[in-house]
């Protein structure tokens, strides 16, 4: 059975290393939308493109594993909702999935960001205080329950699936 790896965290936590760790041990696509807005669009979020470009590389992990290629998603995934949607998704394609949190404190994570931003500034963004106390008040850190795979609802509220909630979040899926 083909596995999709769900990388979960905050800038700076180090999700993308763990991604390539990850990729390079089962073999699998990794799909890292960071790696693709700079080339694309010269900046984070671009006006929606973010989410427009995510939608599509989750219809791409989606195909690749119906296909019997593994994947490492690295989306960071703030809220419990999007990882639900994924998780679900991933499930009705009759792949596996496994939630990867990697957890980081505030004074870590500011380091590592402005360590990026002084080596390899044309492959980061730049991220202020204020955007990174932002995102922490954001951030919907798994539980014990989400981190060891328990059941989710077959259905979000307000919404008759999860996969109409997640052509709503992300405009391009398919």
């Amino acid at each position: 059975m083909t596995t999709l790896f769900l990388t979960v965290g905050l800038p700076g936590a180090g999700k993308t290393t763990t991604a390539r760790h990850l990729a390079k041990q089962h073999n699998a696509l990794r799909l890292t939308p960071d790696e693709w807005m700079i080339p694309l669009f010269g900046e984070a979020e671009a006006d929606g493109m973010r989410d427009v470009l995510e939608g599509r590389l989750l219809s791409l992990a989606l195909e690749a594993l119906r296909l019997g290629t593994n994947v490492v998603l690295d989306f960071g995934c703030w809220s419990r909702h999007e990882r639900s949607a994924i998780r679900w998704l991933v499930h009705s394609a009759g792949a596996s999935y496994r939630l990867v949190y990697v957890p980081v404190d505030h004074e870590t994570q500011r380091a590592r960001i402005a360590d990026r931003q002084s080596t390899t500034p044309d492959q980061t963004f730049p991220i202020s205080e204020a955007d990174l106390l932002h995102a922490r008040s954001l951030f919907e850190e798994p539980d014990a329950a989400e981190l060891d795979g328990h059941d989710i609802d077959g259905r979000p509220p307000g919404w008759p699936d999860w996969h109409a909630w997640a052509a709503d979040r992300w405009p391009s899926f398919t």
